[in-house]
């Protein structure tokens, strides 16, 4: 997630390159705030796996996962910047549409190549599991990149990167009502400096 939270500036960066976008200075310094005030709430959520790893020497792990992770980051900031160029003035539901299949496209080829074919039969069964990824299917792949998309037709892709990148800090709220999580106040102050930060975008 640390890594991750990398999207906003890469995406910002590709988009300067590509697309001759150019960051005013009070949205850089929005971009600042608003990555420290994450960057905050997600060292205080950290689970502990790193460090156990560590400790007994299995450095192999993390520097893999961390490797795959930055993969990741370049991945979405690119991915985002490309759809940006690509579909101008479509219809941003329709450019999701296109990218959806072309995920599937994907999809095929790596779980044939890795013959995985029997655990995705083995998911497809479990009708509980089924129900809530069909919702998160609805709000995340569908209605989430559909919005992002949305977005980066209407502002800078790293303006746009850095308000999708609030996800730790939006699931405080329901951590607390819902699971009823304790929150820590390293994770309010982030919350507060993150609030801070996307209201200089807006200036």
């Amino acid at each position: 997630m640390l890594i991750m939270a990398l999207v906003p500036p890469i995406a910002a960066l590709i988009g300067w390159i590509t697309l001759g976008e150019v960051l005013s200075g009070i949205e850089f310094l929005g971009m600042g705030v608003t990555m420290s005030g994450i960057l905050l709430v997600m060292l205080s959520r950290r689970k502990s796996g790193n460090e156990v790893s560590l400790k007994k020497g299995k450095l192999g792990p993390v520097v893999l996962g961390s490797v795959l992770a930055l993969g990741g980051a370049i991945g979405q900031a690119t991915g985002l910047v490309l759809s940006k160029k690509g579909m101008q003035d479509m219809d941003p539901f329709a450019a999701t549409q296109i990218r959806i299949m072309a995920g599937v496209i994907g999809f095929l080829i790596v779980i044939t190549l890795f013959k995985r074919w029997q655990k995705v039969f083995g998911a497809l069964r479990d009708l509980k599991a089924m129900k809530f990824m069909t919702l998160g299917s609805f709000t995340g792949p569908f209605l989430g990149v559909s919005f992002s998309l949305m977005a980066v037709q209407h502002t800078d892709t790293g303006v746009a990167a850095t308000l999708m990148a609030l996800t730790p800090v939006m699931i405080i709220p329901p951590a607390i009502l819902l699971k009823k999580e304790k929150i820590h106040p390293v994770e309010i102050v982030g919350a507060i400096v993150t609030v801070g930060g996307v209201a200089l975008f807006f200036f």
